[in-house]
C-alpha cells in the first residue's frame, strides 16, 4: 500500500488501483480527489472537510462514496446510500480496504467552545488517521498519522501520544500551520532533542509517498 501526503491533514492510500482519500480539506489541493475510489472524513472542520468540494466530486463520479461520522453525513444529505455514517467500534469495507473506526470526539480546543464528533480510521490494519484527537486504538498500529500541531494540542501531548500508541513508525499530518522553523523544533522534540519515544518519526512533503 502506498501512502501519499497531500497537504495538512489529507493523505491518499493506494493499493491495486484503489485510491482512498482521507480528509481532503481546505488546505489541500482539490486535485487530491481526482480518481478517488472512496473518501473518509474524520470530522467537519474545514481543514478536513469542504462540503461543496466533496459534493462536486460526488457529482462528477456517481461511483464515489464517503464514510464519515453522523454529523458530517448530515451535511451531505440528498446523496442517498453513497454517504455512510460510522462510529466507534464499527468495522467496514471501503473500496476493498478493511477499515476500523476508533474514537468519538474532537479534542478540546477550549472548555467554552463546543466539541464536534470525530472518528479515526485504521485502514487495512496498517495505518491510523486519528483526525483531531489523541485516540489510542485498542489494536496494534504499524503506522500512525500524527497530528503534529493544532490549536487544541501542545508538543508534550504529542510526545505522550506517540508513546501511548507505540506504533512502528509515525508520519506527520496536521502540520499546515507551522513554518519551517516550527517544523524543525517539533521534529527535534520528537527525535534526538526530545525526551524520547519508541517510534521513529518522519514528515512527508506534500506529494511525497512511502510504502506501507
Amino acid at each position: 500500500m502506498q501512502l501519499t501526503k497531500h497537504g495538512h491533514a489529507c493523505v491518499v492510500l493506494e493499493d491495486d488501483g484503489r485510491r482512498l482519500v482521507v480528509d481532503p480539506g481546505a488546505f489541500t489541493d482539490p486535485a487530491a480527489l481526482d480518481g478517488a475510489t472512496a473518501v473518509l472524513v474524520t470530522h467537519e472542520h474545514p481543514d478536513h472537510f469542504v462540503g461543496e468540494r466533496l459534493r462536486a466530486a460526488l457529482d462528477a463520479d456517481p461511483a464515489l462514496e464517503v464514510w464519515t461520522n453522523p454529523s458530517v453525513a448530515g451535511q451531505l444529505e440528498g446523496l442517498g446510500g453513497r454517504v455512510h455514517a460510522v462510529g466507534h467500534g464499527d468495522a467496514v469495507t471501503v473500496a476493498g480496504f478493511d477499515v476500523q473506526v476508533h474514537g468519538e470526539w474532537h479534542a478540546v480546543i477550549h472548555p467554552e467552545l463546543p466539541r464536534v464528533r470525530n472518528v479515526g480510521f485504521l485502514v487495512a490494519g496498517r495505518v491510523f488517521h486519528p483526525g483531531d484527537a489523541f485516540t489510542v486504538p485498542d489494536t496494534p498500529v504499524p503506522a500512525l498519522l500524527l497530528p503534529l500541531h493544532a490549536p487544541w494540542s501542545k508538543t508534550a501531548e504529542v510526545v505522550d501520544y506517540v508513546r501511548a500508541v507505540g506504533a512502528e513508525r509515525a508520519f506527520a499530518v496536521h502540520d499546515g500551520l507551522l513554518n519551517d522553523t516550527g517544523l524543525g523544533v517539533v521534529a527535534g522534540l520528537l527525535g534526538e532533542r526530545g525526551p524520547g519515544t519508541p517510534t521513529p518519526y518522519a514528515r512527508l512533503a506534500p506529494g511525497e509517498s512511502v510504502g506501507l
